[in-house]
């Protein structure tokens, strides 16, 4: 705020700026009137920016706005030098707070003299500033649905249904060896999963346990069976991604509790982050040592495996599991990643094994033969991927592509992409998923579920998985998934050739399709009660995403004229 003090000789500006306690709420409720339904809120910084002249008595306010800085979040560690590497992390975490300024968002009509105040004092350029036609933080909004009690305004709480309910370990062990079984989260809970683990830790027939941790949120039911298999002598590792981005401060908590009940904590290889999805179970059977495994797409994360869409692949194969043990002894052996049938691993040889699927299907359409390429997933943006897309493309490769968030590449282009199509939902649940398909040449599809996005950064600086689903009827259910977001006409937006977004036809004499819904009524009807609604014991409740939009933020792009003359 700019102030002035009318008892001086001569009228002198100067500045002040008021922090608002963290404690206090950023969202007000007003006294109910007799007017209507509803309540009023008020911004907490309006209410303060009302009552300025009651903070600076005897003093003018002249002009008053509010501001945030986004302060740099990089970590600057370097692993090599590091002797104790979560030490060092700690360190790190403590400077981020202090971090250097990369963005200054202030309120739209803010005194140039304020702005340039700001860059002067946090080092910033004008095209770092942001104006804001509203709250410059859009999250206090949601302190909105937390606090308004208003059922028809949101989505009533989904109760996901339950796949398996295994009694004992000896059935659950006996199933696996049957059959695979593939889930699909949040239609289908994450219990299951967590049963998996709390089994294995109370089998006494189970010899090891290892699994990979990257974000397990701040509750873990699998953490605990994890701990109470440690405590039963049974040989448990857990590999701790503890530079997974805003969870390092969790990911240390959970390593010092397992490491304090005797779990052999391994932080990963240096200079690559451990973002595979893996369990392993090593257990004495009547006919050996066998191996069962959970590969998945998605975090071990109780809350987010309730609102993000993800698959997992329960399987006793043991081709598969004596290549995910192998996978575990090169992230906490560094030992060399061994040639592999069924499981690629990045970052040695996922790209390579992505761009020959991709270019099999290239020469598959040239001489003449099916081919065809579908997949989902959250982000593309590796140029070699996309290079050899669009020589699929141009061979005449049909491609269908679901990308939640960003595409580099781009559809429809005449001569490049003709045969190239991709859509993008965002509906109640985050699809976060990741399952490719390559037709090959008419036989047997090929089925993948993976833990990497088609990036820079998975496939070259990221220890990620894959793995075939080779059973008969999970390969037919992540069928299934695929083609549901494939099909999607609702929530569903293509991107358009010049690299906008638009709506996707629905073909005459349809209805729209709706892809999230669908699967949640198919999960209704799987658990007995046909609604898809009723709450479970502990709800999660996730927001509707409103229709309407606020008003875009505008970047200061010139210098403007001062309200204060």
């Amino acid at each position: 705020m700019v102030l002035l003090d009318p008892r001086a000789e001569r009228p002198v500006h100067r500045m002040a700026v008021v922090q608002v306690p963290r404690v206090l709420p950023r969202l007000v409720r007003l006294p109910e009137t007799p007017a209507g339904p509803g309540h009023d809120y008020a911004f907490m910084v309006d209410i303060v920016e009302e009552h300025l002249d009651t903070l600076f008595p005897g003093l003018t306010v002249l002009h008053a706005c509010s501001f945030r800085v986004t302060r740099d979040s990089n970590l600057d560690l370097v692993e090599e030098a590091s002797t104790d590497l979560m030490e060092a992390l700690e360190q790190e975490l403590d400077r981020r707070r202090r971090g250097e300024p990369v963005r200054l968002e202030i309120s739209s009509g803010a005194a140039p003299e304020i702005v340039a105040r700001f860059l002067e004092a946090f080092e910033l350029e004008i095209d770092d500033v942001y104006e804001c036609d509203g709250p410059v933080n859009l999250g206090r909004l949601m302190e909105l649905y937390r606090t308004e009690d208003r059922r028809e305004l949101k989505d009533a709480p989904f109760l996901p249904c339950v796949l398996a309910r295994w009694e004992t370990p000896d059935e659950m062990f006996a199933k696996l060896r049957a059959e695979d079984l593939l889930l699909h989260h949040p239609y289908e809970s994450f219990g299951t999963v967590e049963l998996f683990v709390q089994h294995a830790a109370n089998d006494p027939n189970v010899l090891a346990i290892k699994h990979t941790i990257y974000r397990a949120g701040e509750t873990s039911a699998i953490v605990r069976s994890l701990i109470a298999a440690s405590e039963a002598r049974k040989q448990v590792t857990v590999v701790v991604e503890l530079k997974a981005r805003f969870d390092e401060e969790a990911n240390i908590r959970w390593a010092k509790r397992m490491e304090h009940a005797g779990i052999h904590v391994v932080y990963g290889i240096v200079g690559l982050k451990t973002h595979a999805k893996a369990t392993l179970v090593v257990r004495r059977d009547d006919g050996g040592i066998r191996h069962y495994c959970h590969l998945g797409s998605g975090n071990y994360n109780p809350t987010t495996a309730k609102v993000y869409t993800d698959v997992g692949l329960l399987t006793a194969h043991e081709g598969i599991g004596k290549e995910v043990a192998a996978m575990f002894n090169m992230i906490t052996g560094y030992a060399e990643a061994p040639a592999m049938e069924h499981l690629v691993v990045a970052p040695h040889a996922m790209r390579d094994r992505l761009l020959e699927l991709i270019r099999t299907e290239t020469q598959n359409a040239a001489a003449g033969k099916p081919a065809r390429i579908r997949a989902k997933m959250n982000a593309i943006v590796d140029s070699n991927v996309i290079r050899a897309l669009y020589d699929a493309s141009r061979a005449g490769v049909e491609i269908r592509l679901c990308v939640r968030g960003i595409c580099c590449l781009r559809p429809g282009v005449p001569g490049m992409s003709d045969n190239i199509r991709v859509t993008s939902i965002v509906g109640r649940f985050l699809e976060h998923s990741r399952i490719c398909w390559f037709e090959n040449a008419g036989g047997e599809p090929l089925i993948w579920l993976s833990s990497a996005d088609w990036m820079p950064r998975n496939l070259d600086r990221r220890v990620e998985q894959a793995v075939p689903i080779l059973d008969r009827n999970a390969r037919a259910k992540a069928i299934e998934i695929l083609e549901a977001s494939l099909r999607d006409n609702h929530k569903a937006r293509e991107i358009l050739s010049d690299g906008g977004y638009g709506s996707v036809p629905v073909p005459p004499g349809e209805e729209p399709y709706d892809s999230q819904e669908s699967l949640r009524q198919a999960a209704a009807r799987r658990r007995g009660d046909g609604s898809g609604d009723q709450a479970p014991e502990s709800p999660v409740e996730v927001q509707t995403i409103p229709e309407s939009k606020p008003e875009p933020r505008r970047r200061v792009s010139a210098p403007r004229k001062s309200p204060l003359g």
